[in-house]
């Protein structure tokens, strides 16, 4: 199922972006600047690079899965993408430079080859979501688009397009509501849309939208079993994004000027 406010067309354009700003940027990087920690905990730039590699080749699995009708798992087990994602960060850094090309370029070839039935079909993601195979060009989207950020060779928030802010907003708040984390009211200072965590309960109704020509849409509801009253938190679209994905969120602040609640990494 597709949230209401993008569309296959919009996560296929948000790939292709993220994938030119993420190649921008590794290429900006020398090699030695792979075997530096990231800002993503216990992370260095070659156990993002071959996150980012993999996560391609787990979403081509999925893309054969819609295309044959024969299940294929984007990974074997959540232990084996450890396991992989750790042998990857040992190879040298031409190896995975190329395995990272090589498998984005993969992907590219096998979503093109989907036709309208195919798009359709169901498949299953790594965390047991059954969806369509429409959903596979916005999680490579959110892959390509927030790492770009995480390689930190200059690509920043503020650098992602409005449109896939407003929707990346859209889908995190749904998530972190089904998580029961703390109920947070979120206002973009330079855009139309409010977003809400809600974690009373209740279906989480998300307000924002994918178009930031547009000021009202909504995120798939999710379920939400925490309590209490929201936080109110306020900053640019840019910052809430990165907020809400659990990075650093310059400018992003609660109530009354004080610091917005903390919140775990989220992708």
């Amino acid at each position: 199922m597709m949230a209401a406010n993008r569309s296959r067309a919009d996560g296929l354009r948000w790939t292709a972006r993220g994938s030119e700003l993420f190649f921008g940027a590794l290429a900006a990087l020398p090699d030695d600047r792979l075997d530096r920690p990231t800002a993503l905990a216990g992370w260095s730039g070659k156990h993002l690079l071959a996150h980012v590699a993999a996560n391609a080749d787990a979403l081509v699995n999925l893309a054969h899965w819609a295309r044959t009708g024969e299940e294929r798992p984007m990974y074997s087990s959540p232990a084996q993408r450890e396991e992989d994602i750790e042998a990857g960060a040992k190879s040298p850094a031409s190896e995975l430079r190329a395995w990272a090309v090589r498998a984005a370029e993969t992907l590219d070839a096998r979503l093109a080859e989907l036709d309208e039935r195919q798009w359709r079909r169901n498949v299953r993601t790594a965390q047991g979501r059954t969806v369509t195979a429409e959903e596979i060009p916005w999680m490579r989207a959110r892959e390509v688009m927030v790492h770009a950020v995480d390689l930190g060779a200059g690509v920043e928030f503020g650098d992602l397009p409005a449109d896939f802010l407003a929707a990346l907003i859209d889908d995190i708040t749904a998530k972190r509501s089904a998580a029961a984390e703390p109920a947070l009211t979120l206002t973009a200072t330079d855009h139309g849309g409010t977003w809400a965590v809600i974690s009373s309960g209740e279906p989480a109704q998300v307000t924002g939208s994918g178009d930031p020509a547009q000021g009202t849409g909504s995120g798939d509801p999710a379920q939400g079993t925490g309590s209490g009253e929201p936080a109110v938190v306020t900053g640019t679209l840019a910052g809430l994004a990165a907020y809400l994905s659990g990075r650093r969120s310059d400018g992003v602040t609660g109530a009354r000027g004080e610091p917005a609640p903390r919140l775990p990494r989220w992708l």
